[in-house]
């Protein structure tokens, strides 16, 4: 049985999502902050030397990095391919693949700036303005992608969703969408689904 490791409050849970949309039986053990530096503490070290999460155990494999998780779990658990493209259909799996990383890839560093400056004392004027352009650009982007879809790739939920998902509300969380009712419209649908629902409760249980 694959074993999420999952640290709270963060990106893992929409690995869990993930998991309960495929409908695969999964083992959840969490793991909670230093609540002076925010970062994992020693428990989460011991299964990664990195500390971060989701970090998934699956026969033997050890795997970090969300969109590597992602990319594992649909290859093993999705072989009608429900939830990404065939590669044999190159550009819309490329396209595909480009959205699956983009979240953590681009969108994701300017929007941790942003946390960081919250918390500071004597935030950076330069780093505030560059942050506050980035999340700018990248929100208009996905924004302009998504139109008037459901989800980012079209009618039909992909791989994409979870992550362009977390990166969205996260901006949410910090106040950001204000003028994209269309991405705010995005994460409400995704997040009431009965499977993110359902891997909230799991989390929280």
């Amino acid at each position: 049985m694959v074993t999420i490791h999952h640290l709270r409050i963060g990106r893992s849970i929409f690995t869990v999502w993930l998991m309960e949309e495929l409908g695969i039986q999964y083992e959840l053990k969490e793991y909670l902050r230093d609540p002076n530096t925010m970062r994992s503490q020693a428990d989460l070290k011991v299964v990664h030397p990195l500390g971060k999460s989701p970090v998934i155990e699956d026969d033997g494999l050890v795997l970090c990095e969300s969109g590597a998780i992602t990319s594992y779990f649909l290859e093993k658990f999705d072989p009608e391919h429900k939830f990404s493209p065939r590669r044999e259909d190159l550009k819309a799996w490329a396209t595909y693949s480009q959205w699956l990383h983009y979240s953590e890839g681009s969108v994701f560093s300017p929007m941790l700036i942003q946390l960081l400056l919250i918390r500071d004392d004597a935030p950076s004027a330069m780093l505030s303005g560059f942050s506050q352009a980035e999340i700018n650009l990248h929100l208009n982007n996905i924004a302009a992608h998504l139109g008037g879809n459901e989800f980012i790739l079209g009618e039909q939920i992909s791989g994409a969703d979870f992550g362009i998902t977390y990166a969205v509300s996260m901006a949410n969380r910090l106040g950001k969408l204000g003028g994209h009712p269309t991405l705010q419209a995005y994460i409400d649908r995704n997040m009431t689904r009965p499977a993110f629902k359902a891997a909230l409760k799991r989390a929280i249980e």
